[in-house]
């Protein structure tokens, strides 16, 4: 699936819109960015990219599975559902007061661990699969 579709900006795709913040960062957010959004393809191939909210990167596969915000003190990917979403290894570490939402915070030098992110990206995708109207 093509992921440069949804809500393009100045002529530029959200995949180069996400590309264009990632170099601007230009410092240890931008490479945690870069190494999130790898895992999120790798995770779920058919999420398409799309950029909202004046700028921040969001990834859907029949409907939200996750933002990518930045901050100068943590790169913040938040979990539109992920109050509902299994999290064995205990990822959420932010936004755990509400009844739907689930963030990680990663700070610098956090490491991330791959298989259990894309175990949680690939259970968003599959709740939001489950909820789709067919």
């Amino acid at each position: 699936m093509d992921m440069q579709q949804g809500g393009a900006q100045d002529g530029k795709s959200p995949s180069e819109l996400i590309d264009g913040r990632i170099k601007e960062l230009g410092d240890w957010r931008g490479e945690t960015l870069a190494q999130l959004r790898a895992l999120i393809r790798q995770a779920a191939p058919e999420a398409v990219e799309t950029w909202k909210w004046r700028g921040v990167p969001v990834w859907e596969d029949a409907g939200m599975i996750c933002t990518g915000e930045t901050y100068k003190a943590v790169v913040k990917l938040t979990f539109a559902r992920g109050a509902a979403l299994p999290d064995p290894e205990k990822l959420f570490n932010s936004s755990l007061e509400g009844n739907t939402r689930r963030a990680i915070d990663f700070k610098q030098g956090d490491k991330i661990d791959a298989d259990a992110l894309k175990a949680l990206v690939r259970e968003a995708v599959a709740l939001n699969r489950s909820k789709v109207k067919r």
